[in-house]
């Protein structure tokens, strides 16, 4: 573990940190706000956010400004890159697959399996590290946007009991039925499209033994919204399964963090509540 950036935020402190990974065997990332009351020493919750394609720890802990919302409500906030990386890491020229493109799976096909292990890392590598060296609890909530919304998704139902709050902005919420997630998911797990399925939230939904509230936030102008992220098909699926879903479509936004930015205080509130719960 070696620091590699810190900055006083909100009366806490934002810091970046990098680490070898024994899930990914390669080097990692991650940023981890610090709320004032983890400064003085004492155990808080903890919110994972997985970010989107193309994204490293960077974009959420620079563009969003959840730190002022994660000051008030005492939270940690711990957000990974999206993918290994480095000169020995399998990498595509499109920017869909490959370094910048995890989607936060554990990779299971050549050249992908050495290293493309997101899975494992963000669930359960990731928070063993952060409970072990920062003044962090076991309470666990998750979060994320679009491929990172996929992700938080499909980590909370495939773990349950590990988390106790869940929300996405922009989720693709059927990979297996989307352009996005067909790419991937074929790519990381083969051909063989029954493998998917405990990948794809829509479909791993219908036998959830746990009802985790889920809270979305979805951009009506969101250029990607009818080809890959089709919220339909989530409202469906949980309205089948009665699953609790609280489905908000936001006239007017798209799927920038200028999006995430006017509603991440909510989705921090959010976690708060169920948090402490």
């Amino acid at each position: 573990m070696e620091r590699v950036e810190q900055h006083m935020c909100f009366g806490g402190r934002q810091e970046v940190w990098k680490h070898a990974s024994r899930s990914t065997g390669t080097e990692m990332r991650f940023g981890v706000y610090l709320p004032p009351a983890a400064l003085r020493g004492e155990k808080r919750p903890v919110l994972y956010w997985l970010s989107g394609l193309t994204c490293t720890e960077q974009n959420f802990i620079t563009k969003a400004g959840a730190q002022q919302f994660a000051a008030v409500h005492e939270l940690i906030v711990v957000a990974p890159d999206t993918s290994p990386r480095g000169a020995g890491v399998a990498n595509d020229e499109a920017y869909d697959l490959g370094q910048g493109a995890g989607f936060y799976v554990n990779a299971t096909e050549s050249p992908w399996a050495p290293h493309y292990r997101m899975q494992d890392y963000v669930a359960v590598e990731l928070p063993a590290l952060v409970e072990q060296h920062f003044p962090a609890s076991a309470v666990r909530g998750i979060s994320g946007h679009s491929m990172g919304g996929h992700g938080a998704l499909v980590t909370a139902l495939r773990n349950p009991g590990r988390y106790r709050s869940v929300s996405a902005f922009s989720p693709i919420v059927a990979p297996s039925q989307v352009p996005w997630g067909r790419k991937a998911l074929g790519a990381y797990l083969g051909a063989d499209s029954s493998r998917w399925a405990e990948w794809d939230a829509v479909q791993l939904i219908a036998n959830a033994s746990e009802r985790l509230t889920i809270l979305v936030d979805q951009g009506e102008s969101d250029e990607f919204l009818q080809e890959q992220l089709r919220p339909e098909l989530l409202r469906q699926a949980c309205n089948a399964a009665g699953h609790p879903l609280e489905l908000r479509m936001q006239r007017g936004y798209d799927h920038s963090y200028y999006f995430i930015a006017s509603f991440i205080g909510e989705h921090i509130a959010h976690h708060a509540r169920e948090l402490a719960r």
